[in-house]
């Protein structure tokens, strides 16, 4: 079992910047790829960014691509999300999810390991 808690969200206007954590627990970090997704109430999850478990291989999606920086921290258990130019658009409850497979998957459905949310809002 792997325990996800993210931490860092909260309201900040356009332009500015949010780091978000996603301390993990509970199994070997280091075996976990890890990815960040963000929902809307009334639309779907998706995916915002990924990293795998040596941090050789990250991915963004094309909306925040430039704007955001995905990195982990295997000693720390840790992966983080930032954030910066931050659009409304942006405004979210972003989750914290792993994959004991070290491979990128785009859908949330094949991550088995969830953290609670944290909300992000961006003022415009």
């Amino acid at each position: 079992q792997v325990q996800l808690v993210e931490s860092g969200g909260g309201l900040v206007q356009a332009g500015g910047s949010l780091r978000l954590s996603c301390a993990a627990s509970g199994r070997t970090f280091s075996s976990l790829h890890m990815a960040w997704f963000r929902q809307v109430p009334g639309k779907e999850r998706e995916i915002v960014s990924g990293i795998n478990r040596g941090s050789t291989t990250t991915y963004y999606a094309g909306s925040v691509k430039g704007r955001f920086t995905i990195s982990r921290d295997n000693a720390k258990n840790t992966v983080y999300l930032q954030m910066s130019s931050l659009k409304p658009e942006d405004t979210a409850v972003y989750y914290c999810a792993a994959s004991g497979d070290n491979r990128q998957y785009y859908s949330g459905n094949y991550y088995t390991y969830w953290g609670p949310g944290t909300q992000v809002t961006v003022s415009s």
